[in-house]
């Protein structure tokens, strides 16, 4: 009988050091380094906007979350989770007893591990540091862990890393993300049910998923509801009015990159600022970009891309019925429109913001900004720069060039060469005014402004515009150069900013943790003054008027740009503006081959242009219709037309009688 009660009063002691000699192994054998969610830095999500606070983008490597400090936690947040998960939270040290002597009756009935008892702190130390296995050893060492992190944090901060770093389905990572996937909402401005749903997605987050399945991610808010009630965090009306909600629910990307050449380029830009963690670092980064009219912007280059293939299909056509009756017509060489694709760059004028910017026809179809990264010749785009020097010299619109053919001998490579430049339409005018020239996009007659300039001085004056690796002869009046369309449209600026060039940018300001971490500052070079700028200004609102440039047109604005074609029909440029807003578009084959012969820069690029502002004067209807007139300029009727002059730029006294067979020199 003694020995039995031996027996008994061993064991009894057994049973009761047993778990102290099990904590003792795993304290003596485990280090529980707690220092992750002490020093709790989680991979954050990147967000980009637009110019009015419209999210553009997402950036995250393999996390998507959004961080909440538990200040923008919302109570009722803490209560529905304290509710479902863990009543007793605030009163227990990491671990609650009774819970786990009731989860091992239950595993005692039903002879196989069971899980429960879980308390939100060994939740958490179960999702950062341990595995989610069904084993004795595991519960162990996630007892200790919850100790361990009880004795370092506060409850809040238990909270506030709790609902930052468990997953709720879809791909979201903490409660703010999801509160923003699931409801498009911020955390303050959910309601009651919206709340109950979040809480109650951490248990089973695939079956629960709102997205997936509406009923039962409802019917289990209402248990959470109900709970809620039962404790008496709400009341009966509360309640009610909860149960009976039934919220939207979005089931949107992760991404919801609503403008990828955006994004693409935002990320470029921030790799040159030195900031590499962009995946993960959790910035809040504000655009230049109007989403908007970066819709509109896309709308007008694919526009134009379907014009330009309909006109290429009805050029084949005519080009074989012509051929039936002539056998000696000249049939245009088949194009592969497979290459064809296109850009457009639109910025505001004064601040240099970029409002918009695509760099193909189809992003998915080709990922390359051709905006941005693509370097084609401008052609006669490139003329306005050319006039602008004579323009600031004293020449104006009513100045007399000479538009007449020229031979001129040079060498290369010790060979001797002879360039004989021509006219787009074959033919010349003899005499022309400069402002007819440019308009018409005379070759022969810029030639010879250059000429009339020097071609020493020219390049001297342009040095103000900062446009580098120009051409050192007369191949400089055809635009030969190599630009991207966002540097074309950084030196347009000199004209559409009343002289003033200004540096286009993208990013406005940086954000990281509600701290300005980086802010744009407004870069400005002065070109020339503001009278001779708007004379330039009228010659190109005539290019679009009557000119190259009729196609891109819009009515109920007033627009001034250039016509760009250059070398056989390889590029097409349309760079114009508004009194306000800048606009570059272009068009060309990737290969750098041949567009249609027919396809010129007024035809292909005009009508994007035009696409573009029809839309942008319906979006803002307010802004400025007309270009300013400076008051130092002087209007003159000079034959049929208006012309302008300035103190730089003086009215002609004498017309000067000009010999177009003179002699030019080189």
């Amino acid at each position: 009988m003694i020995k039995i009660k031996n027996i008994i009063f061993s064991l009894f002691i057994i049973g009761v050091l047993s778990p102290f000699l099990i904590v003792g192994y795993f304290l003596l054998t485990h280090n529980f380094d707690i220092s992750t969610l002490v020093n709790y830095h989680p991979s954050q999500t990147t967000r980009i906007y637009d110019r009015d606070g419209k999210k553009i983008a997402n950036i995250f490597d393999k996390k998507h979350r959004y961080y909440a400090s538990f200040d923008e936690i919302p109570p009722k947040v803490i209560e529905a989770l304290v509710a479902i998960e863990d009543t007793t939270f605030f009163e227990h040290p990491g671990i609650n007893i009774d819970a786990i002597f009731r989860a091992a009756i239950k595993v005692i009935k039903a002879g196989s591990a069971v899980e429960g008892a879980s308390t939100i702190t060994q939740q958490l130390v179960k999702n950062v540091l341990l595995t989610r296995e069904k084993k004795l050893s595991r519960k162990v060492k996630e007892a200790i862990y919850a100790l361990k992190l009880e004795h370092a944090l506060t409850k809040e901060q238990i909270l506030e890393r709790y609902l930052n770093e468990i997953y709720y389905g879809h791909g979201y990572y903490g409660i703010k993300t999801a509160a923003d996937g699931y409801f498009h909402k911020r955390l303050e401005d959910l309601t009651l049910k919206e709340i109950a749903v979040l809480v109650g997605l951490p248990k089973a987050p695939s079956t629960y998923a709102p997205t997936k399945n509406y009923d039962i991610s409802m019917g289990r808010a209402n248990r959470v509801l109900a709970r809620m009630r039962t404790l008496g965090w709400i009341d009966e009306v509360q309640y009610e009015q909860s149960v009976a909600e039934s919220p939207e629910v979005f089931n949107t990307t992760l991404t919801q990159n609503k403008a990828p050449f955006i994004v693409d380029e935002v990320v470029r830009r921030m790799r040159t600022l030195g900031i590499d963690d962009i995946k993960t670092g959790g910035y809040e980064i504000y655009t230049s970009i109007d989403l908007r009219l970066q819709t509109v912007a896309r709308d007008a280059l694919k526009e134009a891309y379907r014009m330009s293939l309909k006109r290429i299909e009805a050029y084949k056509i005519k080009d074989q019925e012509i051929l039936l009756k002539d056998p000696m017509w000249d049939v245009a060489d088949d194009v592969n429109t497979s290459l064809l694709n296109g850009a457009l760059v639109s910025l505001e004028a004064k601040t240099g913001d970029i409002l918009a910017m695509v760099g193909s026809i189809d992003y998915k179809k080709s990922s390359y900004n051709r905006a941005t990264q693509g370097r084609r010749q401008p052609g006669s785009a490139f003329k306005p720069f050319i006039y602008q020097v004579g323009v600031d010299l004293g020449f104006s619109g009513a100045t007399k060039l000479v538009d007449v053919s020229r031979s001129y001998k040079y060498e290369k490579d010790g060979e001797k060469m002879l360039w004989q430049p021509q006219n787009y339409e074959k033919n010349y005018k003899g005499l022309i005014s400069l402002r007819e020239a440019l308009v018409h996009s005379r070759n022969l007659a810029t030639i010879n402004l250059v000429n009339e300039i020097g071609l020493k001085q020219l390049l001297s004056q342009l040095d103000k515009f900062g446009i580098k690796n120009l051409p050192h002869d007369l191949s400089i009046a055809l635009g030969t150069i190599s630009l991207s369309p966002l540097e074309l449209a950084k030196y347009y600026t000199s004209f559409a900013n009343k002289g003033i060039q200004v540096e286009p940018t993208l990013i406005s300001s940086i954000e990281k943790n509600s701290n300005v971490i980086y802010e744009k500052q407004i870069k400005e070079k002065f070109i020339t003054q503001p009278t001779q700028a708007f004379i330039m200004t009228t010659i190109l609102r005539d290019v679009v008027k009557r000119g190259t440039g009729r196609r891109a047109k819009a009515w109920g604005i007033e627009l001034a740009g250039k016509t760009g074609t250059t070398n056989n029909n390889v590029d097409g440029w349309f760079a114009g503006y508004s009194p306000t807003i800048e606009t570059i578009v272009w068009f060309g084959n990737d290969d750098n081959t041949p567009m249609h012969r027919w396809e010129t820069g007024g035809k292909i690029a005009g009508p994007a242009f035009k696409y573009y502002y029809d839309h942008l004067i319906k979006l803002y209807p307010e802004i400025p219709r007309k270009f300013e007139v400076p008051e130092e300029i002087i209007e003159v009727k000079v034959g049929k037309r208006k012309e302008y002059f300035s103190p730089t730029s003086k009215p002609p006294m004498v017309e000067n009688e000009i010999n177009p067979n003179e002699e030019l020199l080189f």
